[in-house]
């Protein structure tokens, strides 16, 4: 009797019951019935011992940086230099709304945090450059699934949370299809900027900016010292290819003094080829910008781990905040902190309620019986991912992403390591397809934020973003069927096999 927990669940969705309480009365509901209440007091038990995890402290941290980022006037900056780079293009304002998809990713790890701060600010300029709105909201909604996507991720980390995989390697796992997302998206809009004339817009926002000399230097130190660690990077790894030892510190340590002086003749040269305009815009994208490239830098390193990035991002937002931008103040940390607080606490609810749930899939056998189900289908792993491809994706359409991967990853993800997917190319096959649910009708909740921010009603949007989910679709399959796509890069820095 147990195994009606899902269809159970699905119904208390469908009259409108919160997905908190549903997935604490579906499977309590068929217990009273099945006469074991001792396992009501387990299940319940089982809300806080969901919630009592150092992995997930990471995620209270990721939006609680998120909310600093945004309030000290990140997220202006990190439009401007989008449209410093792609605002000439045609359909200009539709790309910079994409690849300012892909810069906050690495900042906030949430749709819902950027189709809320972005589309505040790119809807209405869109709307006011000649584009519909609701196509401005689609393209929006379209492009803040690749939030979760691009490392930080609070879904790779309830997945890994779940599953007990490496963060690590999830993060790094993420990076190339957020990329392919946001690439495919921008071509999607090339296409139709063709066809249905989107307008132009300035490659410029504001001309005429200024920068204070704390953050000149601060960008001038950060911007030479990333390139040589790039460069430095690079070198390790072809010598790695080309069968050479691994680099020693002190030989490590002196390329990155002999790329520190490259990096800066390269710059100085680069500075004649652009307009003053166009290089301070760069420069004060270049404090945000540090954010991911703290936070992966020092996973990688080994220096703190991903609950600790998450901390050292905060720590590092105030910094950027108070000393560098001087753009927060003391007395708005109380409103930052509660937002924050809120949006963790609904998140974290949620993988409490559906950890509380996992309890009664594996007291029904449900893994057992799905595995033995899907055998049944067919023993090729190829048609078995289309068809789980199909299955997370109607899923999507009707549940959150936390939730989905907390209910169905330790069904589906032992069946595939099983006939041999690697489980971080499974998990990421499962997390972008639920990522991408987000942006799906009828329920995807980034759908609703997108009407809420437009005032556009979620039907008209749902029908203007079916070009774009049909690209996200195709990077689906794309990073299914070619696993190097998303394992590469865990495997040449050995966090995958």
């Amino acid at each position: 009797m147990l195994i009606w927990f899902l269809p159970v669940f699905l119904v208390f969705l469908l009259i409108g019951l919160p997905v908190f309480f549903g997935l604490l009365a579906a499977p309590g509901l068929l217990l009273w019935l099945n006469g074991q209440e001792k396992d009501i007091t387990l299940l319940y038990r089982n809300v806080y011992n969901g919630m009592d995890s150092f992995p997930l402290m990471a995620i209270p941290f990721f939006m609680l940086a998120g909310e600093l980022m945004n309030k000290g006037g990140i997220t202006l900056r990190l439009v401007e230099f989008s449209q410093a780079l792609m605002g000439h293009l045609r359909g200009g304002l539709a790309h910079v709304n994409i690849l300012s998809s892909m810069l906050f990713a690495g900042l906030s790890g949430s749709a819902v945090a950027d189709t809320s701060a972005l589309g505040s600010m790119l809807i209405p300029a869109m709307e006011k450059q000649g584009y519909t709105r609701r196509f401005a909201a689609a393209i929006t909604a379209a492009s803040s699934v690749i939030g979760p996507i691009i490392p930080p991720s609070g879904i790779m980390i309830i997945y890994a949370y779940v599953m007990g995989e490496s963060v690590a390697a999830l993060f790094l796992a993420g990076i190339v299809p957020g990329v392919m997302v946001g690439i495919g998206l921008m071509l999607m809009v090339k296409v139709m900027a063709n066809k249905y004339d989107l307008p132009k817009a300035q490659r410029i926002v504001n001309p005429g900016q200024t920068l204070a000399p704390v953050e000149y230097w601060f960008s001038f130190v950060v911007l030479r010292a990333n390139l040589a660690a790039l460069f430095t990077t690079l070198a390790g790894l072809i010598g790695g290819v080309a069968g050479f030892e691994d680099l020693s510190t002190t030989t490590t340590l002196l390329l990155f003094v002999v790329f520190l002086v490259v990096s800066h003749f390269l710059l100085w040269n680069l500075r004649s080829a652009v307009s003053e305009d166009f290089r301070v815009v760069c420069k004060k994208a270049v404090a945000p910008l540090q954010t991911p490239i703290i936070i992966l830098g020092g996973i990688l390193l080994g220096v703190f781990t991903p609950t600790e990035a998450a901390a050292v991002a905060v720590a590092y937002a105030l910094v950027i905040g108070f000393f560098v931008l001087h753009s927060i103040k003391v007395s708005e940390i109380p409103g930052v902190l509660n937002r924050a607080g809120i949006t963790s606490a609904v998140v974290l609810l949620l993988v409490g309620a559906a950890m509380a749930f996992k309890t009664v899939v594996s007291l029904s056998h449900a893994p057992e019986i799905m595995a033995e189900f899907v055998l049944t289908l067919s023993e090729n792993p190829l048609i078995l991912l289309f068809l789980i491809n199909l299955l997370l994706f109607v899923v999507g359409m009707f549940l959150d992403a936390g939730p989905a991967i907390i209910i169905l990853g330790p069904i589906l993800g032992p069946i595939f390591v099983n006939l041999g997917v690697d489980p971080i190319h499974f998990a990421i096959i499962m997390s972008v397809n639920l990522t991408i649910g987000l942006a799906t009708p009828p329920m995807g909740l980034v759908l609703f934020v997108a009407a809420s921010v437009s005032r556009e009603r979620v039907e008209t949007i749902a029908k203007a973003i079916l070009p774009f989910l049909a690209v996200e679709i195709a990077v689906i399959f794309l990073i299914t069927y070619i696993p190097a796509l998303s394992m590469t890069i865990p495997r040449l820095t050995g966090f995958a096999q």
